[in-house]
């Protein structure tokens, strides 16, 4: 049981302070990145890049601000692939920003995962870009309410939504009936 990765604990990174956020995807635009970058860079602030993996959720929090998560689902282990994809995007986009920054992997509900995040950096801003517009994307937003708007109700801190894609028409029905 020892080498369980749900029951070993490692040395959890202290969470940098006053530091700006961004919630990524893997295979979103890096136009995401870029702002939060640039907002980082004016407020002087480290960046969070944050991924939230949706298969996991918390089963506890140790003192010391270890997360343990446990799969929804035991077959599905979509989280560490998804983490190494958005570091390297991380990597690809900030890695001569001259920037400080850092990579986390969260689990559970991506609005609540990133609010508890940015609490415990005392965040100066959260970041997320808006998802590509689809039916399948419609759906899910539909019942779930978007990350963006979920954040704006949940808390207090500034947040800036990156538009990403070909915006709606001014006369476009988003919520087409199926």
């Amino acid at each position: 049981m020892a080498d369980d990765p749900l029951t070993k604990a490692a040395p959890v990174e202290p969470v940098p302070q006053q530091a700006v956020i961004v919630g990524v995807i893997p295979d979103q635009s890096p136009r995401v990145l870029k702002e939060a970058a640039r907002y980082a860079k004016l407020f002087g602030a480290p960046l969070i890049v944050a991924h939230v993996d949706v298969t996991r959720f918390v089963t506890y929090e140790d003192p010391d601000g270890y997360v343990h998560s446990a799969p929804i689902d035991l077959d599905i282990a979509a989280g560490e692939s998804q983490l190494a994809e958005v570091r390297a995007a991380a990597e690809e986009v900030l890695g001569a920003s001259g920037l400080d920054w850092s990579v986390r992997q969260l689990v559970g509900d991506p609005a609540m995962a990133m609010k508890h995040l940015a609490d415990k950096a005392d965040a100066r801003l959260i970041v997320v870009g808006t998802r590509k517009r689809g039916l399948g994307e419609s759906i899910r937003e539909f019942f779930t309410g978007s990350v963006a708007a979920r954040l704006a109700h949940r808390q207090a801190r500034p947040l800036l939504v990156v538009p990403l894609g070909e915006p709606a028409a001014d006369d476009e029905d988003l919520w087409p009936e199926a």
